[in-house]
């Protein structure tokens, strides 16, 4: 039940901040339109709060996420690639491994498109690529390994995170100050961002004792499938059902506060979708984890991997908005 609130939450938090939408973040690529990353460091911000007051009060204990090493050249290796993937993913569909689930609910038609390419893609890395990967050498884990941003700055958590909290602050204000808002933004994105970093996270770090993760679900899918066909047993689907669940809170939500599923704008080709959703779930889990896993949660533990993988992916889908598609 838990689980399900929280899904709940997640999809009616995605519709009501707008960055749902296919021009939100085809436009934040492009460096028109500010609202993806006003509503997304807000919610990482407002998320490392409630980490930071949870683990103080001992209610939880959370740790920086791990690297994704893939065997080519670093710790990190996997982070970059699954980055690049991600973004470039992302590019192509106007969507992210959250926020297509709200498409399919509110019937944008990429979104359909895009949710098939992300259940392929799921079955694909299940598949072929993570097996590939796991059968890879690696250079073990150095002892003492160094995960939160902090640990590798010498400074103390509290520091760190009084750090993240300014630079995130720092940004969103610029954005606000010198940028205006599109049609898209029905309520402000820094709200939105607060009822995703605030309301959601807040919810699962009370109810569950986790963080909010999404491109998980898509692996699930590929688990599913490859078990049906070889006839082995029954996989989890707890990240399968919290997606479901993101789908009726977005419907919902748009259901009952329609001007919040007004869609704007942009109109994704089918082709484009379907392979930007393979690409951003096969880069998610290559990286292990997505713009909500890596982003929000990830960023509010000073998850080094987080930076890396949600730095590549923003960096490079702007490069493929520009110049590659």
């Amino acid at each position: 039940m838990a689980t399900i609130l929280t899904g709940l939450a997640f999809g009616a938090s995605l519709v009501a901040s707008g960055v749902y939408q296919p021009s939100v973040i085809l436009g934040q690529l492009s460096l028109d339109n500010w609202h993806m990353i006003q509503a997304f460091l807000t919610a990482t911000a407002t998320s490392s709060i409630l980490v930071t007051l949870a683990q103080s009060l001992n209610y939880a204990t959370f740790k920086p996420r791990s690297y994704s090493p893939i065997g080519l050249f670093a710790r990190y290796d996997g982070n970059i690639l699954g980055g690049m993937l991600l973004g470039h993913g992302m590019a192509l569909s106007g969507a992210c491994p959250g926020t297509v689930l709200s498409q399919v609910a509110l019937g944008i038609r990429s979104g359909y498109f895009a949710l098939a390419g992300a259940a392929a893609g799921g079955v694909v890395y299940s598949g072929f690529v993570k097996p590939y990967l796991a059968g890879r050498e690696k250079a073990p884990a150095p002892k003492g390994e160094k995960l939160g941003v902090h640990e590798v700055l010498g400074v103390s958590r509290t520091v760190g995170f009084v750090g993240l909290e300014a630079l995130l602050i720092g940004v969103v204000g610029a954005t606000v100050v010198f940028t205006s808002l599109g049609p898209e933004a029905k309520i402000h994105p820094v709200l939105g961002g607060v009822l995703i970093g605030g309301v959601t996270q807040g919810l699962s770090i009370l109810s569950r004792k986790s963080l909010i993760g999404i491109s998980t679900s898509f692996e699930e899918v590929g688990e599913w499938f490859w078990s049906l066909v070889r006839g082995e047993g029954w996989p989890k689907y707890s990240s399968i059902v919290f997606s479901a669940a993101v789908v009726a809170g977005s419907w919902l939500m748009a259901r009952f506060v329609p001007e919040l599923g007004e869609v704007v704008g942009v109109e994704v080709a089918p082709a484009s979708a379907a392979l930007g959703g393979a690409l951003m779930v096969i880069g998610s889990r290559i990286a292990g984890g997505c713009t909500s896993g890596h982003g929000v949660s990830g960023m509010s533990l000073l998850s080094v991997s987080s930076a890396v993988t949600i730095g590549v992916a923003v960096a490079w889908g702007c490069v493929a908005v520009k110049f590659l598609l």
